[in-house]
């Protein structure tokens, strides 16, 4: 399986804060906001990973995460011009993808909580079909939402409705088969002139191949969109990190227990970081 992270689009509801500078690249807490989805892709063990970001701010992910040799990974970089939807990410990287299948995670999302590490490793083997997850938010006309009738049945993916059917949202990660790639190549802009991610899963669902893993009440997730989500955000990390001195989206500890990386070489990346309480953490490992 391979992986996509998109780091793109202007980040406009954080203005001014990302006018200079990629929203993804921001603090949540004590690292940059793509480790965060970055974490989850290592946790799904995948190695091969494409960034995707804009051209201005697509030298600053090279700058910030060189080619992954230093976790035992690869990182592909392409850029997205203009913000022409989710979709379009199938588009850019159907090469890098090959005829493998993709995890795709949106780069400003954070997601903890229990059991979670297995359900990845789980997902990392399908072969067919698509697989999501659906979250209770209490502002759902911000989101893709999952219609569902009065038996709890999916009847269709909604992109911010104006009158959503349930509070069900859409989290930003995807795991799809090689379909997908024809599938984004069918499909046509929407109103909003981008390749809805939506239109992708109600194909999926119409076909009986989407599968939706609705996320417990004990799970977290934060999509960082708004300067409130993000402060909720590094508040979630810093709470969970003091209290429980383990690391949320730590990608050195996640790399290293992964076997990318021996003993000494995390010793190495902490050393670089040996006046910050992150890496004294790496030292502890």
């Amino acid at each position: 399986m391979k992986g996509i992270i998109l780091a793109g689009g202007h980040g406009t509801r954080l203005y001014p804060i990302t006018k200079a500078i990629s929203k993804q690249i921001l603090p949540v807490y004590d690292k940059p906001m793509i480790y965060y989805p970055l974490s989850v892709l290592l946790l799904t063990k995948i190695r091969e990973i494409l960034i995707i970001s804009t051209p201005r701010d697509l030298p600053l992910f090279k700058d910030l995460l060189g080619d992954g040799s230093q976790l035992g990974v690869s990182f592909t970089y392409l850029s997205q011009d203009e913000p022409r939807g989710i979709g379009d990410v199938f588009l850019i990287g159907k090469d890098f993808i090959g005829k493998d299948t993709v995890c795709l995670v949106l780069g400003d999302n954070i997601f903890h909580g229990r059991g979670f590490s297995s359900l990845l490793k789980d997902l990392a083997n399908i072969t067919e079909g698509a697989h999501i997850f659906g979250y209770q938010v209490d502002n759902p006309k911000d989101y893709g939402i999952v219609n569902l009738n009065d038996e709890g049945q999916v009847l269709s993916i909604e992109e911010k409705p104006s009158h959503p059917t349930s509070n069900f949202a859409i989290p930003g990660l995807y795991f799809y088969d090689n379909n997908v790639i024809n599938i984004a190549k069918s499909i046509k802009p929407s109103s909003r002139g981008e390749l809805e991610i939506s239109h992708i899963n109600n194909i999926y669902l119409r076909n009986n191949k989407l599968n939706i893993n609705f996320l417990s009440r004990g799970f977290m997730w934060f999509d960082m969109g708004t300067n409130e989500s993000l402060l909720q955000g590094s508040n979630f990390v810093y709470t969970v990190q003091k209290r429980q001195r383990l690391y949320v989206g730590c990608i050195e500890e996640i790399a290293y227990k992964n076997g990318y990386i021996n003993r000494q070489q995390l010793h190495n990346l902490a050393n670089a970081m040996i006046n910050t309480e992150y890496g004294k953490y790496l030292l502890k490992l």
